[in-house]
Formats: C-alpha cells, sequence, structure tokens
C-alpha cells in the first residue's frame, strides 16, 4: 500500500529534502511503504540539474536551492500544491519514461475532475492549458500558459521529488525565473482560470484520480 501524508503550513525546503532522501533510502531497504507527500513551500526557487545561471532573473529575490533533481529552474510558494512522490519504480517496470508519462497522466486526470484540460508537448516539460479567454498571438494560434511542473529524481530505482499544481499561488513571483527555461509562455493556476478551488479540492482529486494511473 501507498501511504499518503498531508502537511499543513509551510514546510522548509532543506527538510524536505532531507525527509524525501531519508524515506527513498528506506524504501529502497525494503523497511518503509512508498508515500506521496503533499505539503507547501515558502516562496523559493529550486534550480535541476539542468538549470541555466541566465535564467535565474532575480537572485536576490528569494532563497535559491539546489534541488539537485531533473529540469531546470521551478518556482514554489503558497498557494501551489507540491506533491512529493517516492515510489519504487523498479517494481514498477523499471521505464523511467513511461513513470514520467504516468506522473503527466496523473496531473492531466487530476485537472480533469474540475473540467480543466491539461495537455502535454513536445520538447516542453509539464502541463499546459490552451487560454482561449486570451487573444490570439502573433502566429494566430491561442496562446498557452503552464499549469503544473514535474522533476524527479531515481536513487536505486526509488523516485523522489515529483511535480507540483498551481491552485492559487502568487503568479508574479514566477517573472524571476525562466520558468523550467520556457521563456515564450506563460504562467497559470486553477483560481486565475476562474475556479473557486481550495488546496484541499486539489487534493481529493489527487487522491481519486492516483489508483487510475499506477497501480497500488
Amino acid at each position: 500500500m501507498v501511504e499518503w501524508r498531508i502537511t499543513s503550513g509551510l514546510t522548509e525546503y532543506e527538510f524536505a529534502l532531507a525527509e524525501m532522501e531519508r524515506r527513498a533510502d528506506a524504501i529502497a531497504q525494503g523497511h518503509a511503504q512508498e508515500l506521496i507527500w503533499l505539503v507547501e513551500h515558502p516562496p523559493l526557487y529550486t534550480a535541476g540539474t539542468s538549470a541555466k545561471p541566465a535564467d535565474l532573473v532575480d537572485p536576490d529575490r528569494f532563497p535559491v536551492f539546489e534541488a539537485r533533481r531533473g529540469g531546470e529552474y521551478t518556482y514554489h510558494g503558497p498557494g501551489q500544491r507540491v506533491v512529493y512522490v517516492m515510489l519504487d519504480v523498479g517494481k514498477r517496470g523499471r521505464d523511467v519514461r513511461a513513470f514520467v508519462r504516468q506522473l503527466e497522466q496523473w496531473i492531466i486526470d487530476t485537472l480533469a475532475e474540475f473540467n480543466v484540460k491539461g495537455e502535454r508537448r513536445e520538447g516542453r516539460v509539464g502541463v499546459w492549458v490552451v487560454r482561449d479567454d486570451k487573444p490570439l498571438t502573433a502566429m494566430k494560434e491561442r496562446p498557452e500558459d503552464k499549469i503544473a511542473a514535474l522533476g524527479i529524481r531515481l536513487r536505486k530505482w526509488v523516485s523522489f521529488h515529483g511535480l507540483s499544481i498551481n491552485v492559487e499561488p502568487d503568479l508574479e513571483h514566477f517573472s524571476g525565473i525562466v520558468p523550467c527555461g520556457i521563456a515564450e509562455h506563460g504562467v497559470t493556476s486553477l483560481v486565475d482560470l476562474g475556479l473557486p478551488l481550495t488546496m484541499a479540492d486539489v487534493d481529493v482529486a489527487l487522491r481519486k484520480t492516483f489508483e487510475g494511473v499506477f497501480e497500488v
């Protein structure tokens, strides 16, 4: 069985890193259950292993942490649901690409609970929404905004880090970085899309859709 944990308040990022690594090691050794851990962080930026220094636009704005996960710069802060995913990928097929697709599908299925159509885009990590409420771009296309990010690391075939869904964060805080190295698209949230949702609403949807994507 997979354990679910929800931590209220704001979780310090360094504590979360240490806790994830400790739990991932315990899972790999067969001493602990797999874990889905739901948290919020105080405002901060994280740098993945592919982060480019030029993408940190405002380095003095918030604390910056080396995340030791895949990907580039991301923002975490209040109003964003961060989901740390500690699953035994070794027992789930040892297919990292398929595992990432599962994480994306989990986000897409969770958004669908609120009638939001999340989409993948080739060459762009994360989940995107087409903005029918915004003017066409110069290329006569509907603009697309990012609503969820993901980045993982594996140790002994156990995953840690995970994904984040923007529920109601301060979207202006994303301006201190080039999110995930993509400058030509914006960032949105469920509340920005006009949905008066709470973190608890999203948590229920995450729990409901999990079993449809991952074998428990």
